[in-house]
């Protein structure tokens, strides 16, 4: 019997996805999001059921079709089948109003206060979920002085900055799952690329042959391709399914091996579409329109995929060349 499957407008002529042997029950929340809709179409090509939690079930249906349950409310899943993992991807866009006091609790509550419910909603379940896969950010790290090549790895701290204690509360939110028995393994992405997501907006001015540095352009971007970062949530699951897999929570940067610098990457991109790179943004009216959030996009962090690669993990883009090649 074929398992029917989610259609990936991505997929032509990428590998299947391996996730697990056995089929297992899935709950996903940010299920309609860049990320989200690609891994129920990965997840389900695998042979995995997925339930989506999410605030428009009409929406969430539409999209996906009858094979994939849509909630609003936690407690519409059915005790059986008990759900096996839980990947946990939603938040509000960061990218977007001022980092006033009440943006950033909306932040919060999207992140961390989700998470909270997820994690009391385990305690609820008679059979708990083995895994959880959280999402994070680079932004952990902070801000990583320009002119410093030093790498960031999984055992770098975070900062007094709110991006980076956004992370941090995430994270410990996700944590204490593990006090139910569930493996916690918390996602770092870095700047995904694929059909989708930021790299439209970001190739928009190279596109319109006006591209150029941003500020000093000397800060560094961390990135990943889509597929690479759907290849790497599927290698942490196996992992973390392992004999002697650690039972405590581990942090995964989701990044490329090949980090940039700002200038560089975009200048990558001109090339790659065959168009000039000259026009510079000054750093000023950037601040002045974003505050604090203006470290997303005028500060970075040189953030290695150390834990992927001491696994085996093997990239299929390494580099920003190919990576944007492939997606332009």
């Amino acid at each position: 019997m074929t398992t029917p499957s989610v259609p990936n407008p991505d997929a032509a002529g990428v590998p299947a996805l391996h996730f697990a042997d056995a089929p297992q029950h899935v709950l996903l929340t940010g299920g309609t999001g860049f990320v989200g809709r690609h891994l129920v179409a990965a997840l389900r090509a695998d042979g995995h059921s997925v339930t989506v939690w999410t605030r428009d079930v009409a929406a969430a249906a539409r999209r996906f079709g009858a094979t994939v349950r849509c909630v609003r409310q936690l407690d519409e899943i059915p005790a059986t089948p008990a759900v096996d993992v839980v990947v946990n991807l939603a938040g509000a866009r960061i990218v977007g109003p001022r980092w006033t006091a009440a943006r950033q609790a909306v932040l919060l509550a999207s992140r961390a206060g989700l998470t909270d419910d997820l994690v009391a909603w385990i305690a609820r379940r008679p059979v708990k979920p083995w895994l959880m896969l959280s999402g994070s950010a680079v932004g952990y790290y902070g801000v990583q002085p320009q002119g410093d090549v030093a790498e960031l790895t999984e055992a770098s701290p975070p900062q007094p900055l709110f991006m980076s204690r956004l992370c941090q509360a995430w994270e410990a939110s996700a944590h204490a799952a593990a006090a139910h028995g569930v493996r916690v393994n918390c996602l770092r992405f870095g700047l995904v690329l694929g059909h989708g997501g930021a790299l439209p907006g970001l190739l928009m001015p190279v596109k319109m042959g006006v591209g150029g540095r941003l500020g000093t352009g000397r800060q560094w971007v961390s990135w990943i391709h889509l597929q690479d970062l759907l290849g790497a949530m599927a290698h942490v699951w196996r992992v973390a399914a392992t004999p002697g897999a650690p039972a405590e929570p581990q942090a995964w940067n989701f990044t490329a091996p090949e980090a940039l610098q700002q200038e560089d990457f975009m200048r990558t991109a001109a090339q790659v579409l065959h168009r000039p790179f000259w026009l510079p943004m000054p750093a000023t009216p950037v601040r002045l329109a974003l505050g604090e959030q203006a470290d997303v996009l005028l500060e970075g962090q040189r953030v290695a995929p150390k834990r992927l690669t001491d696994t085996g993990f093997r990239f299929r883009f390494p580099d920003a060349r190919s990576a944007l090649q492939d997606l332009c």
